[in-house]
């Protein structure tokens, strides 16, 4: 069959509109566990490190999950792998939602180990991220993709702060149970919708349609479609490991991005246990003062980076998280003007270092930008699980007053991240947005 004889369904308008709306739906799942936690602590018992874990279950498959899914793009298109993400989310928030409807609020210690496991499948819908940036790419032309993921990113990145928000006042209206049952039946409305009206690129369609590879590149490259899958990431992943580089931005990333998941559902615990806040503030607080500023003050962040290079911004960026985490140390549990400040800056700083650390990305590593960004999108991501666990032992171990000194994590890794932030500046710095040569 000639490729001419192929009709083409979609448009960039469509892929853009439902990438975004499967990465909003699925990202949300960051914000799962943080307003119900108290509740959860009290009810199973829980060790503030088995708190801290429940928090940050979501962001484990949501972190590793994006490398291999992202893979999968460049050979099946971007619609099967993430439906497939948001299906397994799916499954999470159907199981989530029984075991609350059949036993909360008399829930037996054991079954905090099936709520983490619900809370693992929940968070595949956060590792939509790195397949709906591919998915966009793939529709829209070179010189119009940093607008169309601008969008893409810009908006899908307020769903944990607005669900984070919205939670607690569902929580207090209509029930835990009624809550979590209304959110398994948004999730699955909503990867309906992605499922019935997502549509690849035109390249994909092509070669699902049966035609030749060179025929569907010629085809799909006339349609609009400039940037074609090469079927190599795995050689761009073994390739960008290989560079040094790629590691001292995944160590970035981990700070900043890993930092914002693993605060998104921290901070709602935070103010509850801190400074006893009535859940619905707490949210509040959360997602204006953190989480929905983090999100917005990122593209700030990378068109800064195109001013004075990635490097500077993110010695800056990277600094104000040093002094947000020790302003939080300081106010303690009894100085919430404070302790607001510190959020605030700390919102600011990762924002600002998110949009600046994947700026840098093809810079430093030009011939395997892919795989190099997998690796810092994943890996670095992987922070949003591994720090509130931590946070958890410091309320383990210093009570109340633990939820602020547990910030000292931060302290450590800022520093670390300022380090190597200046390393890279004082190496490449000076060469603002030029690809570094092999």
């Amino acid at each position: 069959m000639e490729p001419k004889e192929i009709e083409i369904k979609g448009s960039p308008q469509l892929g853009l509109i439902m990438a975004t709306f499967g990465f909003f739906i699925g990202f949300a799942a960051v914000s799962l566990y943080g307003p119900v936690a108290k509740n959860l602590k009290e009810i199973l018992g829980l060790s503030g490190f088995l708190m801290g874990l429940l928090v940050a279950a979501p962001n484990l498959t949501g972190s590793l999950l994006r490398i291999p899914f992202a893979a999968w793009v460049d050979k099946a298109g971007g619609k099967i792998p993430l439906a497939t993400l948001l299906g397994l989310s799916v499954i999470g928030m159907a199981g989530l939602s029984t075991l609350l409807y059949l036993y909360y609020p008399n829930l037996e210690p054991w079954m905090y180990w099936l709520i983490l496991f619900f809370g693992f499948l929940s968070g595949c819908g956060i590792a939509t991220f790195s397949v709906g940036i591919a998915q966009t790419a793939y529709w829209f032309p070179e010189n119009r993709q940093g607008f169309a993921l601008g969008i893409y990113a810009g908006i899908g990145n307020l769903a944990p702060g607005l669900f984070g928000m919205i939670l607690p006042f569902a929580l207090k209206e209509i029930g835990l149970t009624t809550s979590y049952i209304l959110w398994f039946g948004f999730l699955l409305v909503g990867t309906v919708i992605y499922i019935l009206f997502a549509k690849d690129a035109p390249y994909f369609q092509l070669i699902k349609a049966g035609v030749p590879r060179e025929e569907a590149i010629k085809k799909a490259k006339k349609l609009g479609q400039e940037l074609i899958p090469t079927g190599s990431l795995t050689e761009s992943l073994k390739n960008s490991a290989r560079h040094i580089e790629t590691w001292a931005l995944v160590a970035l990333y981990f700070t900043s991005f890993g930092g914002f998941l693993a605060l998104t559902g921290w901070f709602i615990v935070f103010w509850v246990q801190s400074y006893d806040i009535e859940l619905r503030q707490a949210g509040l607080l959360m997602a204006l003062g953190f989480s929905l500023l983090a999100s917005v003050i990122r593209i700030f962040g990378g068109w800064l980076s195109d001013k004075v290079g990635g490097e500077l911004v993110s010695i800056m960026a990277f600094s104000l998280i040093l002094i947000g985490a020790v302003v939080i140390i300081f106010a303690g549990n009894t100085n919430f003007s404070l302790s607001l400040t510190g959020e605030i800056i700390l919102g600011a700083g990762m924002g600002i270092a998110n949009g600046a650390v994947f700026k840098l990305v093809p810079k430093y590593v030009p011939h395997a930008t892919g795989g190099a960004a997998g690796w810092v999108g994943g890996l670095g991501a992987f922070g949003g699980f591994v720090v509130p666990p931590i946070l958890g032992l410091f309320v383990q171990g210093y009570g109340i007053i633990g939820y602020s000194k547990g910030f000292i994590v931060y302290v450590i890794l800022a520093i670390t991240a300022i380090v190597i932030s200046f390393l890279l500046w004082r190496a490449y710095g000076k060469e603002i947005n030029k690809p570094i040569e092999e």
